[in-house]
């Protein structure tokens, strides 16, 4: 989660060239890098008569000096074309095909075009058609025999006593330069993830900014052209000269082919569709100016006609009930299984008074259920047993948890991301455990965010790229060079763990590699003036290459700028890739987690002040950092927790006991039986975490955070029941009575809330993310010890606290008795008087809910707001935002709210193909590369193409293609790369040793490299592919070949990690990538939809090509949950209903009223749902948890009202009234204001998971359980509910009874 966005760099693991293509373009075509002397001669003699701009005729020929650098001069001498000897003649024709019979160069000039523009064939080979044009404009300027019809030198150069060419009219048609530049225009260079235009054209548009490009004059030892080439369409009529206008290929063209990744417009890949355009939005209708979802409108349309039904049935049924008719008689024949319990009628209201006068010998009773009635006798035994024995029953029942407690000496608390939020079997956790061991771990991030305050006034930041800014940048990177960490005695340094691609310097992305990361080139290289030269020239200017030898893309060093406009970047970003290793308890990992401590405490105690001393903000981040965080996280909010605990302590000592009375409140006080209940329900957290703990499972945040207070909030609700239903006994009876009778009244209920609980929260051990299944276990475990626990211990507390009180002692000191008379009084209210919140019940809230139209607003206000909330749904998006799991003071926010303002470009994305067979006989090699001959459906041409919507395909470049470039490297057009000596072993390129001497000063003319050729000869290939014992030969070389000038396609450094070797004898190579990148993903939403489009691009092509193929980002293990979010969390509520149905079901084996607590339960759920899209909750693991949590709390506040409702006798008004009045209260208080009192303090918390999660969350499922319980659902069972359970028997004797009902 919160490391992968942290991925949004970009590094160059590549290298490519330290002389790239302006000499290639310049020196290559005319061969004149003159250095001018301080006398400039202009042609005098602009003639066209003799022979001057004739055919046949040379405007240069032969070589006349060199440059100080050793570059050869031209000759300004017009001379008649030559007929070369064979061999030169057969060497010409190689090179330059459209060149025949005489010439104007010497082999001298020959030998030196063709070593330039071996520099440039390895990014053009790949698309045959754009080379050959490539090397018709240079053949043409060098060696055509008619060179003077369309050259004219227009400036000289003194070198020495000789005269050499300083400026030249190239005339040439717009024709060609149109042909060349549309051929070339969309070649890819993948080693770079860019295009070939980028190197040799500096990114043109089109020819005209490809003309000026190589035709720019350019200083003593800077790239390009040393003289003016001035490009001109047409010759002056009176000149005689003809514009240059060899026939171009089109890259279309079937004779010399290119990849539809290299030629979108070629007739085969215009058979290929694009992708599909980004989806439009969901359907809308519009109603005038108002613009609404479908959804919305549908649900709209059957609200206004359910709301009509139901308000025609409500008048149908008011009239109907004012006429006379029959009431409901009670059932008196009880069927074959029922059980009936005889109840006491204390309240005039519980039963109808006219029948009781009329059937003086009828008294009133209930019919229960099968299970119900084995229930009840059970709960009449047991009470009376625990009564009697309360001490066996404490002791037994504590004692046997103590024992599960012990797990605890194996506690551990998880906090590795990895581990909490992705399962073992997923896909992406399988894939990630590939992509490590096969190829390589992706590199550890450390990253620094220098960046500009926004202006006060416009809000627009100022640029960041200044002189005194640059200098700060050093000297902070002077300390991070500093830092020295100790490991286990020794001291690590930067150096120690960087990533190191192609030597021993490090990867550093910073824009100080424009000056080799050394402050004493700043002035030197010219300063800010270099900078902002390098923006432009960085993959071509030798004196931008970084100090690992590769180029630097600003994108990845600065940020906040728009487009292309470096100079306008208002930060830096300065990342230093590290070495990661698969192991984490690993040597590596820990030397690198010891530096990236230093380097953080560097950060906050000198960068920071340094920084703002500046005016500047600074932001950084480690690999380490998130995991460290959340370390600090768990103990951020300890003393938030504990007073929540606390102040729901102090609610249910004050709710247990009596109203509060000063005379007596120190016996009729609850405080000692209240923390004896809350330690109870400790004591079943503990030992869930105990047993869990003792079998090897880790405990997370979650679980310390969320459980106690779930369990709590659970508990406390049965505390109040079972408390409230032995103070409403008759004090008469003896203690065992009262007891036993609490059991039979209350137990079921309790049992049938617990065990539905239980089940709501197993079903969640089905989630597959770690962190929601452990959680879902150890709730499952808790609720049921604290039931058992409340069912054994806390009656047994309950028999010791009333002992207790009628013996006069006082609470919480329970050994020191007072003398009194009040006793007797104390006795009579336990049952006479009804507490403040009964009364409200009974007297107010019950007859407002009687009045018919009451009942009619209810009904159609939830109604509409749960069919809101269905149509709210589709807004909650999956995620969840880094900043909200971290502290509010955690260093991470400022860090994480800077990637998504200033980065530019997005993850690395790997395509990673599996058992790849480059056997000759196997046709995957054309499937899957992008250079000629490939296929136009391959994967790296349908990557090219996906990366054209990047809008839909989240794909922002065409992929970097090892196959490619070997493929390329491979080819005899390659010259200058793959080559052997005599004895058949590698031979560098000219430029690298031992061919080149960096003593010598020349690279080229050593004798050591003189008789090396190319690999192979075309005839060797076949249809220009390697055959199987060829390609395993030279791959091994193309992956230990350093890319240089002569041969920018080397693999190493680039590749080194994008093939596994292993095993690839026998024709197969079981791991291979394909780097590309992401487009810049800012939202959570971007991150899962980016992932799901990779992986729908990578199912497409496997199943097209048949090759196992799958994408890969560091990202995606974090993400996937979100992938099908929604699917798991809707099947895990509906196993979560269907559980407290079932259940429901079985022990009151009455659908109708399972039914309705289905329905009470889904329309809590579904509003819970409209709550968070309306405080824009994001659905992740967390409000999973607090679903399911919902489940098993929301039914507290439905089974108990209906079962009182259930078993009272009356109407369903009187019924209704009755459970409100016995239960109301109890669910009220125990319930809805403890929960309350605890969740309030949660809005103070530190970090902002607890305040949107926690708070926001559990703050809705409470008002809105509430508003169910005690509102909706009382009107439905008055309106709709199931039929009494209490039927007529007869009286068979005046004895009291010994039970009491709702």
């Amino acid at each position: 989660m919160g490391s992968s966005q942290r991925k949004k760099m970009r590094v160059f693991p590549c290298s490519v060239f330290t002389v790239f293509f302006v000499v290639v373009v310049a020196a290559a075509a005319v061969m004149v890098n003159a250095e001018r002397s301080d006398t400039r001669f202009l042609l005098t003699s602009n003639d066209t008569g003799g022979q001057r701009h004739s055919e046949d005729y040379c405007a240069m020929y032969d070589i006349c000096g060199a440059r100080s650098d050793g570059k050869v001069l031209n000759c300004p001498v017009g001379s008649p074309a030559v007929k070369p000897d064979e061999l030169l003649s057969a060497k010409i024709q190689s090179l330059c095909p459209t060149i025949t019979g005489n010439v104007c160069c010497t082999e001298a000039q020959f030998n030196t075009l063709r070593t330039q523009v071996q520099q440039a064939i390895p990014f053009l080979v790949g698309c045959p058609a754009c080379l050959r044009n490539f090397l018709n404009l240079f053949c043409e300027l060098t060696c055509s025999p008619n060179q003077s019809q369309f050259i004219n030198v227009t400036s000289i150069a003194k070198v020495g006593n000789n005269l050499t060419v300083d400026g030249i009219d190239f005339y040439i048609t717009d024709t060609f330069g149109e042909g060349m530049f549309e051929a070339c225009k969309d070649v890819k260079f993948g080693t770079m993830n860019t295009r070939a235009i980028e190197f040799i054209g500096a990114g043109a548009k089109n020819f005209r900014e490809w003309y000026a490009f190589i035709g720019r004059q350019a200083g003593l030892g800077v790239p390009g052209s040393p003289y003016a080439i001035n490009f001109l369409p047409s010759a002056p009529e009176s000149s005689g000269m003809i514009p240059m206008n060899v026939s171009t290929y089109s890259c279309g063209d079937t004779s010399l082919g290119c990849s539809c990744g290299d030629c979108p417009s070629s007739a085969v890949c215009s058979n290929s569709a694009l992708p599909p355009p980004p989806k439009k939005g969901s359907c809308s209708v519009r109603i005038g100016s108002l613009k609404a979802k479908c959804v919305e409108v549908a649900v709209a349309i059957l609200y206004i006609i359910l709301v009509s039904v139901f308000l025609g049935w409500g008048f149908f049924h008011r009239k109907r009930k004012r006429s006379p008719a029959s009431r409901t008689k009670p059932l008196v024949n009880v069927p074959n299984g029922g059980v009936i319990r005889r109840a006491n009628s204390q309240k005039d209201e519980n039963i109808p008074m006219q029948m009781l006068e009329d059937v003086p010998q009828i008294t009133n009773g209930v019919q229960l259920s099968i299970v119900q009635g084995y229930m009840s006798k059970f709960y009449r035994r047991y009470g009376t047993w625990v009564a009697r024995n309360p001490i066996l029953v404490l002791c037994s029942s504590v004692g046997i948890v103590l024992v599960l407690c012990l797990g605890l000496i194996r506690f551990q608390v998880e906090t590795r991301p990895e581990k909490l939020w992705v399962g073992p079997g997923s896909r992406a956790a399988k894939e990630k455990q590939f992509f490590d061991s096969h190829l390589a771990p992706f590199y550890r991030i450390e990253q620094l965010i220098i960046a500009t305050i926004p202006d006060a006034v416009h809000g627009k930041s100022p640029s960041i790229v200044t002189d005194s800014n640059i200098n700060l940048l050093f000297d902070i990177q002077k300390k991070v060079d500093a830092i020295r960490a100790n490991y286990s005695g020794s001291m690590i340094s930067l150096t120690d763990i960087c990533m190191k691609p192609l030597g021993n310097d490090c990867a550093t992305q910073s824009v100080l590699q424009y000056f080799k990361m050394d402050q004493q080139n700043y002035d030197s290289f010219g300063g800010l003036d270099h900078v902002e030269y390098c923006f432009e020239h960085y993959t071509s200017a030798e004196t931008c290459a970084s100090a690992f030898k590769a180029p630097l893309d600003p994108s990845t060093a600065l940020g906040g700028f728009s487009g292309n406009n470096y100079s306008e970047a208002s930060s830096f970003i300065v990342t230093y890739p590290v070495n990661n290793e698969i192991d984490e308890e690993g040597n590596g990992t820990k030397r690198a987690v010891a530096w990236e401590k230093a380097f953080i405490q560097l950060a906050k105690e000198e960068l920071l002040p340094m920084v703002q001393s500046r005016n500047l903000t600074l932001a950084f981040s480690t690999e380490s950092s998130v995991e460290e965080e959340l370390k600090r996280e768990s103990t951020a909010d300890a003393i938030t927790i504990l007073i929540s605990y606390l102040v729901m302590f102090a609610y249910i000592s004050l709710t247990l006991g009596d109203a509060p009375r000063f005379s007596s409140y120190y016996i009729s006080s609850k405080v000692l039986l209240g923390l004896s209940g809350v330690l109870l329900v400790m004591l079943s957290v503990l030992g869930s975490v105990g047993f869990f703990s003792a079998i090897g499972v880790k405990s997370t945040l979650i679980i310390m955070e969320v459980i106690p207070f779930l369990v709590l909030a659970v508990g406390v609700d049965n505390m109040c029941i079972l408390v409230h239903a032995v103070k409403r006994q008759q004090v008469e009876l003896p203690i065992e009575g009262r007891i036993s009778n609490a059991l039979v009244e209350v137990g079921p209920s309790i049992t049938l809330a617990s065990l539905a609980e239980v089940l709501a929260f197993a079903v969640g051990s089905f989630i597959p993310m770690p962190a929601c299944r452990v959680f879902s276990m150890f709730a499952a475990l808790a609720v049921l010890l604290d039931f058992l626990l409340q069912v054994t211990a806390f009656v047994a507390l309950i028999v010791f606290d009333f002992l207790r009180a009628e013996d006069n002692r006082i609470d919480c000191f329970p050994c020191i008795k007072v003398s009194g008379s009040n006793s007797e009084l104390e006795k009579g209210s336990h049952q006479q008087k009804l507490g403040l919140l009964a009364r409200y019940m009974k007297e107010i809230h019950a007859p407002i809910l009687n009045l018919w139209g009451v009942k009619l607003l209810v009904v159609c206000a939830f109604s509409a707001f749960a069919l809101a909330s269905i149509a709210l749904c589709p807004r909650i998006e999956p995620g969840l935002e880094q900043q909200i799991v971290l502290p509010r003071d955690s260093y991470l926010q400022g860090y994480f709210n800077n990637l998504t303002e200033y980065l530019r470009i997005g993850p690395p994305l790997y395509f990673v193909v599996q058992n790849y067979n480059f056997s000759s006989e196997s046709r995957q090699t054309n499937q899957l590369c992008s250079i000629s001959q490939c296929d136009s459906n391959s994967l790296l041409n349908e990557i090219a193409r996906a990366s054209l919507v990047p809008e839909s395909s989240y794909i922002a470049k065409p992929a970097a293609s090892w196959l490619d470039d070997f493929l390329v490297w491979l080819s005899p057009e390659a010259f200058g790369c793959c080559r052997k000596f005599t004895n058949g072993s590698y031979c560098p390129p000219d430029d690298q040793p031992p061919c080149c001497s960096s003593s010598s000063g020349a690279c080229g003319l050593s004798s050591v490299c003189k008789d090396c050729t190319t690999c192979f000869r075309h005839s060797e290939l076949q249809n220009d592919r390697p055959s199987t014992e060829q390609f395993r030969e030279k791959l091994p070389w193309f992956l230990s070949a350093l890319p240089s000038a002569d041969c920018a396609k080397g693999g190493n450094g680039a590749y080194t990690s994008s093939v596994e070797l292993k095993g690839y004898e026998d024709g197969i190579i079981r791991a291979s990538a394909f780097r590309t990148y992401h487009t810049p993903l800012n939202k959570q939403i971007d991150y899962v939809n980016s992932m799901r489009a990779a992986r729908d691009f990578s199912s497409k092509m496997s199943e097209s090509l048949k090759i196992d193929i799958f994408p890969y980002a560091v990202f995606y293990m974090f993400f996937e949950q979100y992938l099908n979010i929604w699917k798991t969390a809707l099947i895990n509520l509906a196993i979560a209903i269907g559980a407290v149905f079932v259940v429901c079901l079985v022990i009151t084996c009455s659908f109708w009223t399972s039914a309705i607590i289905l329905l009470v339960l889904a329309m809590i759920l579904v509003d819970l749902l409209g709550i968070m899209a309306i405080l824009n909750i994001q659905l992740n693991a967390l409000s999973v948890v607090n679903l399911v949590m919902s489940v098993g709390i929301a039914v507290e506040f439905c089974v108990h009202i209906t079962h009182a409702f259930l078993v009272s006798s009356g109407d369903r008004n009187q019924r209704m009234k009755e459970a409100l009045t016995t239960m109301g209260a109890s669910v009220f208080s125990g319930i809805t204001l403890t929960k309350l009192v605890g969740v309030l303090v949660l809005c103070f918390s530190r970090t902002e998971v607890f305040v949107v999660y926690y708070f926001k969350m559990y703050l809705a499922l409470v008002l809105l359980g509430f508003l169910h319980g005690l509102v909706f659902l009382p009107v439905i069972l008055s309106m709709f509910g199931p039929p009494s359970r209490c039927v007529l028997i007869e009286k068979q004797d005046d004895r009291p009874s010994t039970s009491s009902q709702f």
